[in-house]
């Protein structure tokens, strides 16, 4: 009997450290953000229909939907290698997989916003990066690479 009680309780335990893990990856840092314009190079371009998230744990957790004129990233420079991050489920409006499979297609452009390594890093990058569609929607997210 108490072999059956040690191996339930151990049971028990590691479901709810299981369930309370999986809800802090999921849910627990991200906090919705609010923008009527963001930085792109040096410059501020507006938007509008924004839906944003971003954690201060990662510099991967940025995720944001929006629309934007597109005449406005005249200039900017492309972004290499853009590879959209999953976004958590419950963040809706970003679909990572679509937006790649649209950027492989010419569908929508890719523009790097911003470099945002931190200065004297070398073994790694953190790049801005925003898809832009010919009809103004807009997707960014944030890509750490290691070097």
């Amino acid at each position: 009997m108490n072999g059956k009680m040690l191996a339930g309780g151990l049971l028990g335990f590691a479901v709810l450290f299981g369930a309370v893990l999986w809800w802090f990856q999921i849910y627990a840092y991200y906090e919705e953000t609010e923008a009527e314009s963001i930085a792109v190079q040096g410059r501020e371009i507006a938007v509008s229909d924004w839906r944003g998230i971003d954690a201060t744990t990662s510099p991967n957790k940025l995720r944001a939907c929006f629309t934007v004129e597109p005449a406005a990233f005249e200039g900017v420079p492309l972004a290499s290698n853009p590879d959209p991050l999953l976004a958590p489920g419950w963040f809706d409006c970003f679909d990572a997989r679509a937006i790649a499979a649209d950027l492989e297609a010419g569908r929508a452009t890719a523009y790097l916003a911003e470099d945002e390594t931190q200065a004297g890093a070398v073994d790694y990058e953190i790049l801005r990066m925003i898809a832009v569609y010919p009809d103004g929607r807009a997707f960014m997210w944030r890509h750490y690479r290691e070097s």
